[in-house]
Parts: C-alpha cells; sequence; structure tokens
C-alpha cells in the first residue's frame, strides 16, 4: 500500500493548475477552447466598450496562427500593485482573479470568465506579448507559457491609446489543433457587435495571399439584429418591435418580429454572453408575451378559432424572431458553464417592461396584431393535432422505443456510444451496406424515393410520412420537443448517398429535418456524412481508391494504371469495396456535421429549403459559376 501522507498533497502555483486542467477553464482543449482564447482577450476589449472607454476592437489572424487583439481603451494599468509589488499589467497576466472587474467603480458589468480570461490565455499559449498605450507612453511586457520573460519594458512616448494582446496558442495543450476558423470568429465577433451597439468589430485574416476582411457596426443594437435574421423571412410587420429600458437594475434591450414561419428564433443573452439553456430573463419575455397575446385574442374574432383553451407560449412564438439582451452587475448562472441565469429579481423587471411596451404596440398597431393572433390560433390547432398524432404514434409503438422499421438491418451491440447508423440511399446500396458491414456495431437504414422537405411543415405530417418514421423509429428518441437525446440507439448516425446531385438533395433534405426536429443531434455531433471514393484504380491485381481528380491523378502518376472507374454511385460498389471504402473505420472518411453558427444554420436552411424565391434565385445567380463542374 502506498504512503499517503503530507508530501503526496501538491500545491500548483501561479498558473500551473490552468496548464494541469485547462478543460476546467475553457471548456475543453479542442477547436472550442481555443478559440475561447480569443473570446476571453476580446471580451476585456468589450467591457471596455461598456464602460465607456473603447470605440474600436481588431482581431487579426496572422501567419502561422498567431492571434492580435487590439483596441482603444484606457489601457490595462502599469502602475506598481501595492499588495504584490508588480505592475498591475503582470499582475492580471500571471494571477487567477485579478482584474478590475471586481471593483464596481471600474466596470458596472462584465462578460468574460470573472476575471481569470486573460490569465489564463497567458497560461495556455507558447508565448504572449502584451503592449499598452496609456497615458503617453507604451509599455510591453512578454510571457512563455505563462511566466514572466521580462519585467515592465517602458517603450517610448505616443499618442495612441489602448491594449495590443499577441499570442500564439500552446500545442502542448491544444493537441488537437491550433489552427482557427475564420468563420466561427466571425460568428461571435458579429454577435458582439449587434449585442453592442455603436462598437466597431474588425477581423482580418492575414493567413491567405489575400488577406480577409471584415468589419461589423450596429448603430440599431439588437434591432438590426433582428432584421438580419429575418432578412430572407416574409415578415408580418415591417420594423422590429424594439426597446432598451432600465427597470429595477436591469439594463434591457429587447427586439422581436413576427413572420410567416412555423419556427421561432429566440437568442438571450447576459452581459454579452448567450445563455443557451435560458434563464429568468427569458422566462419573464415568453410568459409577458404570452399574456399579452391572450388578452388580445380573448376580445377578438379569432376566440371561436380555438379547439380548446387558451394560447400557450409555444403558440404564441410561432413565427417569432425575438432577441433579449440585458445587463446586470452581479449575474449568478446555474452551473459553470454559463448558459442559464438565475437572479430571480431578473423576471419580474423584464416581465412588466415587456408586458407594457407590447401592450402599447400591439394597441396602435391593430393589423399586426391581427395576423399575430391568426398564426397563434393556428398554431394552436396544430398543437392539438400533433398531440393526437403522437398519441396515436406511441399508441402504435413508434415513438416508445419498442417499434422498429422492417427496413432496418440493426447491430447486435446494445451499448449507443458504440453503435452507427448507416442511412443509405436506396435498396441497392443498402443491400451492399448490410453485407460490406461490421454486425455487431453498424445497422443500416435504406432509404428509397425523395424525402420530405420540413422546413415549412407541421409536426403532425412529420410522424405521418413514409419515409421520414423509418428514421425516427430506427433512432428511438422521440421527436420535436419529445426529442431526448438520452434515449438515442446509435452516436454515429452517417447520411450515406450517391456523390452527384441527387445524393447531395437528400443530404440536405435529411439534414434539413434533423436540424428542425432534433437540433440536439447536430449540436452533440451525432451526425456525419459519408465520403464514398469517385474513383478505382486498378493496376494489376492491386486496386487503389481515389476520392477526387487530384487523388487519381495522383495515383496514376504514381503507380499507372491499367484502368480508371468512376463510380456514378453507391449502388456501381459491390460489398467488400463499399465496406473497405466507405464504412470500415481503419479506411473511412466521415465529415461531422457541426452547428457552430446557428444563426448562419438557420439562415442558409431557409434560403435554400424555404418558400421564399428571391433571396434562393439570387444564391443561384451567384453560385451559378460553380454548377459546371457538376455531376448531372
Amino acid at each position: 500500500m502506498s504512503d499517503y501522507s503530507a508530501q503526496s498533497i501538491q500545491i500548483l502555483k501561479g498558473l500551473e493548475a490552468v496548464r494541469v486542467r485547462p478543460g476546467m477553464y475553457i471548456g475543453s482543449t479542442g477547436p472550442d477552447g481555443l478559440h475561447h482564447l480569443v473570446y476571453e482577450v476580446v471580451d476585456n476589449s468589450i467591457d471596455e466598450a461598456l464602460a465607456g472607454h473603447c470605440t474600436w476592437v481588431k482581431v487579426i489572424i496572422e501567419k502561422d496562427n498567431i492571434i492580435r487583439v487590439e483596441d482603444d481603451g484606457r489601457g490595462i494599468p502599469v502602475d506598481i500593485h501595492p499588495e504584490e509589488g508588480l505592475s498591475a499589467l503582470e499582475v492580471v497576466m500571471t494571477k487567477l482573479h485579478a482584474g478590475g472587474k471586481f471593483d464596481k467603480d471600474s466596470y458596472a458589468v462584465s462578460g468574460g470568465l470573472h476575471g481569470v480570461g486573460v490569465s489564463v490565455v497567458n497560461a495556455l499559449s507558447e508565448w504572449l506579448e502584451a503592449k499598452v498605450y496609456r497615458e503617453g507612453k507604451i509599455y510591453t511586457q512578454c510571457f512563455d507559457r505563462g511566466i514572466t520573460r521580462h519585467e515592465l519594458q517602458h517603450l517610448g512616448d505616443t499618442e495612441k491609446k489602448g491594449t495590443t494582446i499577441r499570442f500564439k496558442a500552446d500545442d502542448q495543450i491544444f493537441t488537437e489543433t491550433t489552427a482557427y476558423s475564420f468563420d466561427v470568429l466571425v460568428a461571435r465577433l458579429r454577435e458582439l457587435a449587434f449585442l453592442n451597439k455603436g462598437i466597431k468589430i474588425i477581423i482580418v485574416d492575414d493567413r491567405k495571399e489575400t488577406p480577409i476582411t471584415r468589419e461589423f457596426h450596429f448603430e440599431g443594437g439588437v434591432k438590426e439584429f433582428v432584421s438580419y435574421l429575418s432578412q430572407n423571412k416574409a415578415v408580418i410587420h415591417n420594423e422590429p418591435i424594439y426597446f432598451e429600458i432600465e427597470n429595477d437594475n436591469v439594463r434591457m434591450e429587447i427586439s422581436l418580429q413576427y413572420n410567416n414561419d412555423i419556427n421561432e428564433i429566440t437568442y438571450s443573452f447576459v452581459n454579452n454572453i448567450n445563455t443557451r439553456e435560458g434563464g429568468t430573463h427569458l422566462t419573464g419575455f415568453r410568459t409577458a408575451l404570452t399574456r399579452v397575446i391572450n388578452n388580445f385574442v380573448k376580445d377578438s374574432r379569432h376566440l371561436k378559432k380555438l379547439s380548446e383553451g387558451a394560447l400557450t407560449s409555444d403558440d404564441v412564438r410561432e413565427g417569432l424572431v425575438a432577441i433579449i439582451s440585458i445587463k446586470i452587475a452581479n449575474p449568478q448562472f446555474e452551473g459553470q458553464t454559463k448558459q442559464k441565469l438565475g437572479n430571480n429579481e431578473v423576471k419580474g423587471a423584464v416581465d412588466s417592461a415587456v408586458y407594457e411596451r407590447l401592450t402599447a404596440f400591439f394597441e396602435a398597431e391593430p393589423k399586426v396584431i391581427d395576423i399575430i393572433l391568426e398564426n397563434a390560433c393556428n398554431a394552436a390547432n396544430a398543437r392539438l393535432a400533433a398531440r393526437k398524432a403522437r398519441d396515436l404514434a406511441r399508441r402504435k409503438s413508434v415513438l416508445g422505443g419498442s417499434g422498429l422499421p422492417d427496413k432496418l438491418a440493426d447491430c447486435s451491440d446494445k451499448d449507443p456510444a458504440s453503435c452507427e447508423l448507416f442511412i443509405v440511399e436506396g435498396d441497392s446500396a443498402g443491400g451492399s451496406a448490410k453485407e460490406g458491414r461490421d454486425r455487431r456495431t453498424q445497422a443500416i437504414l435504406p432509404l428509397w424515393g425523395k424525402m420530405l422537405n420540413v422546413e415549412k411543415t407541421r409536426l403532425e405530417k412529420v410522424i405521418d410520412n413514409e419515409k421520414l418514421l423509418p428514421v425516427i423509429l430506427a433512432l428511438g428518441a422521440g421527436i420535436g420537443d419529445d426529442f431526448d437525446v438520452e434515449k438515442l440507439r446509435y452516436h454515429k448516425i452517417i447520411i450515406m448517398a450517391d456523390a452527384d446531385v441527387d445524393g447531395s438533395h437528400i443530404r440536405t433534405l435529411m439534414l434539413t429535418f434533423f436540424f428542425r426536429y432534433m437540433a440536439k443531434l447536430v449540436e452533440g455531433g451525432f451526425v456525419y456524412i459519408a465520403n464514398p471514393p469517385l474513383y478505382k484504380v486498378s493496376k494489376g491485381k492491386k486496386h487503389f481508391y481515389a476520392f477526387s481528380d487530384d487523388e487519381r491523378d495522383a495515383v496514376v502518376k504514381a503507380e499507372g494504371s491499367d484502368d480508371i472507374m468512376r463510380y456514378k454511385g453507391l449502388g456501381e460498389m459491390n460489398s467488400e469495396e463499399l465496406g473497405e471504402t466507405t464504412m470500415n473505420k481503419e479506411n473511412r472518411s466521415l465529415t461531422r456535421v457541426t452547428m457552430q453558427d446557428a444563426i448562419e444554420a438557420d439562415k442558409w436552411f431557409t434560403i435554400l429549403m424555404g418558400d421564399q424565391v428571391p433571396p434562393r434565385r439570387q444564391f443561384i445567380e451567384e453560385n451559378a459559376a460553380y454548377a459546371i463542374n457538376l455531376d448531372i
């Protein structure tokens, strides 16, 4: 038995704890955690803007994935800290829970990780350089993996003000990748610009031969945010409802707009943090919205259209696009993820403000409320129809998980973490897949014909659809509000379709279905696209597979060829070929479907799969040049 004594107790000093357990501070050491480093530095600049001392922020991705964040704020203080005996800059960079955010006189509200942000970035960077332009002078200090390289240096005089942080993420920590996604950073910076009206945020990608620049500046704040989200939808009222107010020390900026869609898009934020799980501010908004619309329906011609009871919160939110952004001094979040607000006083403050403003708006706009009531009553009746359809489905063991589709060739393993479901286009390919699979962990579900486009289809029709019903049955996790990811029978759902236009259409229809009715599948990273080879190159008794024209040419150049076969579809591959190239875990190529930017995902599903023709026509016209290489 090993000794357990005082010598066994380790004390991690400085930022060592961050490097030992980085996931505790940034969530993960994968791509999400990597991008979080940038957000933490940017959050400091945004906090300066909230305090009224910063007008612009610039993020540059330099070559070799070096990040530089500049702002025109006050600059981090550089005078000697009375307790630490170090410059304030060094304290902020090397001490956890050090910063001005704990001083109410310096920052009334702030985002970020409660003061640990920039020190955590320093700890998880191979190196970090800080430059401060403050009170007419330039100062700099450098660090290596959180350890001070040299003392604070005075470089000279300047008329500039602000802070520049430049760092390189440590590949000893971020072993998966240290390459930043421009699109992921753009999504967050655009969001921050909407939430902090007036600030200018610029991002530059200098890794390309020709740098790419995006600039965001929205004087309309969340009102422009709602307009952005509604841009490809048929809106009921041209101008979003918008108000900014402070009630019981809660500063709120709220905007909403209705359209003729059946889907809702609502995002809630606290101090610029996306509260994906909602909280008291979102509850207050929804409670007030439901109460206001029910008040109007009582005195309207629409009341008699309701099959039963009053309108529910779900009914009144059909076709709604809304942003709820609040700023408070001491937010209390449930859990460490900061995804749900718990402050009880916020609910009443938001409720009363929304109720008063919406009542006044709808009284002044009777035509608008009349259309909203019509849609809400239709939604209520559709909800009742969907409930009856679900009840009927359960009685038939459809959603209960006990009934499986006839065409499903299930796997023998029952551990969802080990199991994969291949959704395969066509019975022919399905037959080959069944023969080429690993029967222990791989299940096959063949689909035939074109699927239903669910972009504007209500739930009761989805449940009743003969093409989608087998998918719902096979996954065993329900659908819509009843979907429970814990009941999922497979943790890899792989869409396997032909590498042509028809195959792309089927993939898009299936992804639309998952996005609209099983969004947690995509959010959880359970959905994949199989990438079958395009070519089989034969040389003597040897066979090589190529997934692109370039790979084909490289194989021919290296090995020569007696025959080159172009696969037009999965059905042309025998079971051995399909199993070896597309299903075998050692050889196959899968693309994981992610939803880094739900806002952009919704936008493109609406454009490509919705019923508004002009935005789709514009997309086709702008991208027609890319169609010349399509397999038709």
